[in-house]
């Protein structure tokens, strides 16, 4: 557990909350069987339908990039396995997490049962769709890459909100942070450059 908190003390992770929800998360819990023996390596891992985790130091540079407090929702789209759900749910009173996935989502669910994380909706369906079913959201982190934020992601989060998204084609992006404006979005700042996975949807990527 602690060579991941070193690995996001060097990615310039200093928000005490992050880190203690990062000391509250076991990986080990959140990835694959056959790769357990790489989730305390902060390295991505990968998982079915050749997709990855994010890596961990990652995760935490965009969670911290979101200024959560603790009575704020939050949607997250890409669930995965459940990690970074599970270290937003420690950090805010609900999360609602939409995995395109079936079968990722089941995991997902049962991942976080296992640790008595109870403050999470994981949904089947569409990311780039969102979940206005619970919407306004107080921030929205996307966990896979497209040239733009799909609208209606905008539309779900509140005037004064943070969206954290990579920005790019897939393999090369900016992930980028903004802000709700009563315009629309305004970037504030890029938090990593990195790779991820495209974002597919009727939104993104077909």
């Amino acid at each position: 557990m602690e060579k991941l908190i070193t690995a996001a003390r060097r990615a310039a992770v200093d928000d005490p909350r992050v880190l203690d929800a990062m000391r509250g998360v076991p990986r080990a819990a959140f990835v694959p069987h056959d790769q357990v023996r790489l989730a305390y390596d902060d390295v991505p891992v990968p998982i079915p339908h050749n997709q990855v985790t994010t890596q961990p130091s990652l995760s935490a540079r965009m969670v911290q990039a979101l200024r959560l407090v603790r009575d704020e929702r939050v949607l997250e789209v890409g669930t995965g396995y459940g990690y970074q759900t599970a270290l937003l749910a420690r950090m805010v009173s609900f999360v609602t997490s939409i995995e395109r996935w079936p079968d990722l989502a089941g995991r997902a669910r049962q991942n976080l049962a296992a640790q008595g994380i109870e403050n999470v909706h994981v949904v089947e369906g569409d990311g780039t769709e969102g979940v206005p079913a619970a919407a306004p959201y107080d921030a929205i982190l996307v966990s896979a890459a497209f040239p733009q934020v799909p609208e209606a992601l905008v539309n779900q989060l509140r005037v004064g909100g943070r969206l954290v998204q990579p920005i790019g084609p897939g393999g090369a992006e900016r992930v980028t942070l903004f802000e709700r404006s009563f315009e629309g979005l305004v970037p504030l700042q890029v938090v990593s450059h990195a790779r991820f996975v495209r974002l597919y949807g009727r939104h993104g990527y077909h």
